[in-house]
């Protein structure tokens, strides 16, 4: 005797936070026989047709990764030209991005970048802190094992001060410590390029997200490739570890 029929799972809900891995900027330059400073310009601009794209989705939190800790690691070229353009497009998109109804804040030890940097960064940060259709996060200078570490150093202090009870740790309590306290955990990370791995991004926070891996190079990424990343998303049923 069979027993009662399944009904189909009903379909996900779009994302509410977005998370992505922009790789690709390199490869992009080098197959145009282009400076790399060209591929992470045009990376750039992908960046502004993705925030758009996201906010029109209905994704209200997307954070990119721009720049690792292990980035540094670079050609000193490479790094300065990198820079340098960080520091014109903090320049020339506020004014895009509080159009957009876009909310800018940077996670990472992005006081390595110098002082000149750091204040462009607050001041940006300050300039767009009304926006409410869509909070973009930047990473800049982050790793997330750094992250964690930081943030067990500052619970220990919290505990040897008497401000926090190791009984009253749990996760929540911990994610507090985070760079990102206060964010909704990423609903979807996708890797652009065809690479297929979370290189020290978001580690805490990724417990539970979704993983979409696409073949497209950062600068050709577009409102197109991030609705197939969320209709895919969309496919899926999410568990969380129990039965249906």
């Amino acid at each position: 005797m069979s027993g009662p029929a399944r009904l189909p799972a009903e379909p996900t809900a779009g994302p509410t936070h977005v998370a992505i891995i922009m790789d690709g900027n390199r490869r992009w330059a080098q197959a145009r026989g282009l400076p790399v400073a060209l591929g992470h310009k045009a990376g750039a601009e992908a960046v502004r047709r993705t925030v758009e794209a996201a906010a029109e989705q209905g994704v209200t939190w997307l954070t990119v990764f721009a720049f690792s800790s292990e980035n540094w690691r670079r050609p000193l070229e490479e790094v300065s030209a990198l820079t340098g353009l960080l520091r014109l497009y903090l320049r020339s998109e506020v004014a895009n991005l509080v159009k957009e109804g876009a909310r800018l804040r940077i996670i990472g030890d992005y006081d390595r970048f110098g002082p000149e940097m750091a204040r462009a960064i607050r001041s940006a940060e300050e300039a767009t802190a009304g926006g409410t259709r869509i909070n973009l996060n930047v990473a800049l200078s982050y790793g997330a094992r750094d992250e964690i570490l930081t943030a067990t150093r500052s619970v220990a202090r919290a505990i040897a001060e008497g401000r926090l009870a190791p009984e009253a740790l749990d996760e929540a309590t911990f994610g507090g410590f985070l760079q990102t306290a206060g964010m909704p955990d990423p609903d979807l990370i996708i890797r652009t390029s065809g690479e297929q791995r979370l290189s020290n991004f978001l580690l805490w926070q990724a417990a539970y997200a979704e993983f979409v891996f696409q073949d497209v190079l950062w600068p050709d990424y577009g409102a197109e490739h991030l609705a197939a990343a969320l209709a895919d998303f969309r496919r899926r049923e999410r568990r969380y570890g129990a039965r249906p």
